[in-house]
Parts: C-alpha cells; structure tokens; sequence
C-alpha cells in the first residue's frame, strides 16, 4: 500500500526551497552498508534489509543524511551546498508506523561552523512556525564537542573515552558506564602468571611473542583470523580498560556535567562556571559553543523557550557537535545536528564540515490536527 504524502508536503518544499537550498531525489533502495557502519545501532536494528542478485547488501531508505552525503561525493559536487529533500524512509517503530515522511535540510561545506549551525536550528524552528503557527516550540540543544572535551579532561583511556563518547544521549549506557568506572581496578581474567607480568610491564612485543611461540607450539597458528601482534593489542586494551578507575572527584565532575539543564540564553555562563569550578580546561569546546549562541541571537532566534541539556544527544553515531530537537504538544516535530566526519568516512578526498536537520510529517500532521491549523497562514 502506497503511503500518501501529507497535503502540506508542497509547503514544507516551497518553504525548504526559499532558504537557499537545491531538492535533490535519492532513490528508496540504498546500499546497506554505510547505514551498518556509520549510522549506530538504534537504527541498525530497524533497518529494513535485503539483497540485490549479485549478493549486495541492500535497505529501503531509513534516513536522508547518508544518501544525500553520498550523492554529493558521486557528484563531485563544490562547496558549499545546501540540499533539501521530501520523501518516505523506512524503519521500524515502536508505534508500528514502519514508515513515513521526512523532509529536510543538509548543509555541507560551510565553513563558519557557528553560522551554519544557527542556520540549521533556526531554518528548522521557522518552518515548524510557519506549519504550526501558536503550537508553543520548544529547542533542546545538546553539544557532543563539550561532552567530549570533558571526558578528555578527565585523563581517561582512549578505550573508555570512545565508550562514553557512543553512549552520549543514552541515559541508561551512560549510567552503566559510570558505575562501571566507579568500581575498584580489576584485572583481565583468566590470564596465566607470565602472560599477566608482561601486561603489567607494558611490553606489548613481548606479549606479542609469547602469543606467537605458544600459537606455533599448538598448531593454531595456521588457522588463527588475528596475528600475534592483533591478539596482543587487544589484551593491552582490555587491560587498560578494566583498570580504569575514576576517583570520586573526577565521577562527581562527570556526574555534575551531565546534570547541567538551563535557559540556552544561560549556558555559556553555566558552563564556563562549572568549567572554573570542576577546575579543567574545555575553553576551546565553549568558545565554540558560546558563538554558536551569539549568532542565534544576532539571527533574532527567540530562545525564550530553548535549554541547554548537557546530557541529551541523539541516536545516530555520525555526530560530532551540535544536536537538538524540537518539540510541540510531547512530539518530536524535527531533529539534526553536526556531522563532520561523516563524508571523509563516506569517501570524500577532503573534509567537508556539515550540519542539517530532518522534520518528521506525520508528528507534524497530528499536531496540525490537534490545533485545527490545517491551513497555512
């Protein structure tokens, strides 16, 4: 059964297209694979898969940043760009709506990151104004980039640092990462006397020889998918990693952070505060931020009804930055955020900072219904 765009579709293009933007047409059946790596696992257990005669890996859409990033490396197109799109994606939810329409913006190449960015939010809230006129919108913000600069401060392995960063926005992750850390060391089980001392000292190619004399002296050698050195890099990392401990000074900092929840127009003094207090220095992560919000205001963004969230992030891995929501009546009305290392890992020669937002129709259609705005103003 064929789903039925909604009327206002035609709207929400007409309003897309006035922003200085190109529609461009992906097509439903995409390759799987850059979805599988790149896009984190909430969407990779909904995708829809199947498979072309050949063998490849195929999906229906689940979402347009992806595809149209791919578009844009295919087409060797310059920078910047700024694409809108309207069409079905297909994943599965909760409610059983398997699938529905999205629309949206992607800007790629503009290189005033705190331009852009305001650009996105703003570009975002103003076509939700224009559909939902009097719906009372409210912007919740997060920054990846803050977060991640906190982590970094406080000294821990690359290994924990990379768990954390993943679990940014998925409150029951980050608590299970965060008892995990507050735990006493431990050591990396079942490990033998010798093997454990060469771990303890640090002598990687010790330990890589060890594992290479007692592979050959089995005859797993032949058949082994990881070479000793591989083998011996990856107890290092698990042993870094169950030995990572924080103190609880350092929990409570994280703990603290995670916690802030103010007005945007508030944050940078929040943050710059807690930074001052926590004694640490993230002050590259908030010159970022703090511009970002200096710009909304000069774009005359009401943000009267915006926060600053330090904990909330969004469920798609290729983040790097800035991420919001906007909401109306409990519904989440649109989404987006930074993502500048996607099109280097997509294949792009060069790297191509980006930013965009996508708005979900059919939560926008029952809001419309909700407060008879039917019409366009």
């Amino acid at each position: 059964m064929t789903l039925n765009q909604p009327a206002f579709a035609d709207d929400i293009l007409s309003l897309l297209a006035q922003r200085s933007t190109q529609t461009v047409d992906i097509p439903v059946i995409q390759p799987a694979d850059p979805f599988l790596d790149m896009a984190g696992e909430d969407l990779r257990r909904r995708i829809f898969l199947t498979e072309s005669e050949t063998g490849q890996s195929l999906c229906l859409r689940p979402e347009f940043t992806i595809p149209v990033c791919l578009r844009h490396i295919e087409l060797a197109s310059g920078t910047p760009q700024r694409y809108a799109y309207l069409g079905q994606v297909f994943r599965q939810r909760r409610d059983g709506s398997n699938e529905f329409f999205q629309a949206g913006i992607e800007d790629l190449g503009n290189a005033d990151v705190a331009k852009a960015d305001a650009a996105a939010i703003k570009d975002a809230a103003d076509t939700l104004a224009a559909l939902l006129p009097g719906s009372g919108l409210q912007l919740t913000l997060g920054d990846q980039t803050v977060f991640e600069a906190v982590v970094a401060a406080l000294g821990l392995p690359d290994g924990w640092q990379t768990r954390l960063i993943r679990a940014f926005g998925d409150q029951d992750q980050i608590d299970g990462l965060l008892q995990g850390l507050s735990q006493p060391p431990v050591d990396v089980p079942g490990l033998d006397d010798e093997t454990a001392a060469l771990i303890a000292a640090g002598d990687e190619a010790g330990l890589a020889r060890l594992i290479d004399a007692r592979m050959t002296a089995t005859g797993y050698l032949s058949n082994a998918s990881r070479t000793p050195l591989e083998i011996a890099d990856r107890l290092m990392q698990k042993a870094r990693l169950s030995s990572a401990h924080l103190d609880a000074k350092a929990l409570d900092v994280l703990k603290t952070f995670l916690s802030l929840n103010a007005p945007l127009a508030d944050a940078p003094d929040a943050l710059a505060a807690f930074a001052r207090i926590a004694g640490i220095d993230i002050n590259a992560a908030l010159a970022g931020f703090d511009e970002r919000v200096r710009v909304l205001e000069g774009a005359e963004f009401d943000s009267s009804t915006a926060r600053y969230r330090a904990a909330f992030g969004r469920p798609l891995d290729y983040y790097t930055g800035l991420v919001f929501e906007i909401s109306a009546q409990g519904a989440v009305l649109a989404g987006g955020g930074r993502f500048d290392r996607l099109l280097t890992l997509l294949g792009a020669q060069t790297a191509i900072p980006a930013v965009g937002f996508s708005l979900w129709l059919d939560r926008i259609a029952l809001v419309r219904t909700r407060t008879s705005g039917d019409a366009m103003p």
